[in-house]
This record gives structure tokens, sequence and C-alpha cells, in this order.
């Protein structure tokens, strides 16, 4: 089984990537390490190939002779990531979510063995669901996004344009798609460089500085460890009837993120004070929280029988590990 997962030394993907060698497949990762980083992931393994370039141009590579040749499988993770990561550079994630989906979505339909069309599983988020009026989020809910002068939303709608674009593929070429909708996916090697919450608070917990919070902190989310979620993407992808078609993935048990930074200090043992911020002072154009972010988990338990393990404790004393180390090197 040869293997591709663009963005494979990021953070979910350096955990699938290992979680793939173990299962025995070839695997190559092409990330240009933009928020990835290359000790990720083994610095040498037989069946691993590491091509550090960007996916825009080897793309046109993918299916053709050497290391970017057939492939059974294809992972797409490569994406603009993180609140502050979109909201300082909205134009950037636009055009990255949006013409690398397009064009890898072209390869894959030539790209498998016998130029017939590899399986390609597509990474995209619950913030799809823009507003989201209920409070449980289900994959055939209608979808309610805010004007386009809140730059905000413009993440929400690539990514549901990246949903589309597989789906159309699906139903005009038979491409074998699957596309999975990531509920806040926390855990070991997870930064918070790029307003990621949990590594934010556990960074400043193990310095004893405030954790700051924003907004009220009564704002509710659904924190799922990065090994629950990337264990089931394979399942998603060995099974036909799953192309097509769109999953939550994560965990259904909420927490307030005034919760989340106490786990966090009594997990640590830390000193930290809790100061709550107004979303203005972090994000002073175009953002709107939202309340609550809950996934319905009923398609996925069906398909493949899923239940989040890690215990949210659990996934803060390795992420508090892996900060740790890093720090000693």
């Amino acid at each position: 089984m040869r293997t591709l997962v663009t963005g494979g030394s990021g953070f979910i993907g350096s955990h699938l990537t290992e979680n793939l060698l173990a299962a025995g497949r070839d695997v190559v990762v092409v990330d240009n390490l933009s928020t990835g980083r290359r000790g990720n992931l083994p610095e040498s393994h037989d069946r691993l190939t590491f091509i550090e370039a960007d996916l825009a141009d080897v793309v046109s590579e993918i299916g053709q002779t050497g290391q970017l040749g057939a492939f059974d499988e294809i992972y797409h993770l490569a994406a603009a990531v993180g609140v502050k990561l979109v909201m300082d550079k909205p134009a950037e994630a636009i055009e990255t979510n949006v013409s690398l989906t397009a064009d890898l979505l072209t390869a894959a339909l030539h790209s498998g063995p016998n130029g017939n069309p590899s399986k390609i599983l597509v990474a995209s988020s619950s913030e799809v669901y823009g507003k989201g009026v209920g409070e449980v989020f289900s994959e055939e809910d209608d979808v309610v996004y805010g004007p386009t002068t809140v730059t905000r939303w413009s993440y929400a709608a690539s990514k549901a344009l990246d949903e589309h674009l597989a789906l159309a593929h699906h139903r005009q070429s038979s491409l074998p798609a699957v596309i999975v909708r990531f509920f806040n996916t926390v855990g070991p090697r997870q930064v918070g460089k790029y307003g990621m919450v949990l590594p934010r608070f556990v960074e400043a917990a193990l310095a004893n500085e405030t954790i700051t919070v924003f907004g009220d902190g009564t704002q509710s989310r659904c924190f799922c460890d990065v090994r629950d979620v990337v264990a089931v993407l394979p399942e998603l992808m060995a099974r036909n009837e799953c192309a097509g078609r769109v999953f939550n993935v994560g965990s259904d048990q909420p927490i307030t993120i005034n919760e989340l930074a106490q786990a966090v200090t009594q997990t640590t043992g830390s000193s930290s004070s809790i100061e709550h911020v107004p979303y203005s002072s972090a994000y002073p154009v175009g953002f709107e929280d939202l309340r609550r972010r809950r996934p319905d988990l009923t398609r996925l338990r069906a398909a493949v029988g899923f239940e989040a393990r890690v215990p949210l404790e659990k996934t803060i004393t390795d992420l508090v590990e892996t900060i740790q180390a890093e720090r000693v090197l």
C-alpha cells in the first residue's frame, strides 16, 4: 500500500504518518514546513520518503514517474491552520485551501495504480458549520455564515468549497473521496503559535504566567486527542461505502474554555491565574466567536464504531511532556 500524506509533518499529519508506517505502508510526505516540523517525523525510516516542497510546485508530478508516482491512497492535510494564521493572512489561507485542494483532486483522478483514481481523504473543519444555530452539528445541517466583511468566515467558506469540489469529483468521475470535519483536535506536538488554545494554555501554565481566556470563557468546545482522530482515518478510507460522504471526527463531550484552563492548571500544578480578555484585543478586525461546537457522531459510529478513548487529562499530560522536552533541546 503506497500512501501520500500532504502536510505530513504537521501536528495531525505526523501522527497519521506514524500510524501508517506502523501498519506497514510505504508513505511519501510532502510538506513545506511552513507550520509543520521535520522533527515530528522519524529522521530515517525504510518506508518513509520526505519531500520538503510546496505542494503547488509538485502536484503536477503526482501520478507520474519518480517519488511522486502512483498512490493507492492520498491523505490531504496540507492547509492553512489556526485562527491566528487565518486572521493574519486571509488571502494566503483562502488560496492555500482552495487552489491546492482543487489541483490535488484533479491529480488524484489518475494517480492510482494503472492510471486509476487514488482514494483520497480531504481534511475539512467544523468551521464549515458557520454560526451553528443548533446545539449539535450534524453533517446534513444547513449552514449560516456571516458577511464577507468578517474575515473569520473566509476560512469556513474555503473549506466548504473544498468539500464541494471533492463531492463533485466523486459524483462526476467516481473519485473515491472521503471528507472529514475535524472538531478541536488536540495533543502532543500541537503548538500555540497559530492560536491553538490548549498548547497556549499549557505553555503559560508551565511558565506560571497568566492564562489568557478570550471572551467570558463560558463558550464550549469538544476536544479530542489526535491519537484517537488519526486512528479512524484509515478505517474510513478502507470502506468503499464511505466514499462520497462527509464525517464529523472528534469528541462529543463538551467542556467550557474556563474549565479547560482550570484543568490545565490542576494537571500541571501551576500557580497561573486566569485572565479574561475581549476578543477585540486579540483579533481587532473581523472576528466572531461561536458559543458552542459539538459534533453529532452518529454517522461516524455507524461507519466504524468510533469512540474517543484518550482522556483529556492524559492529553494534557502528554502535551506537557513534549513541550518540556523541546525546551530542553
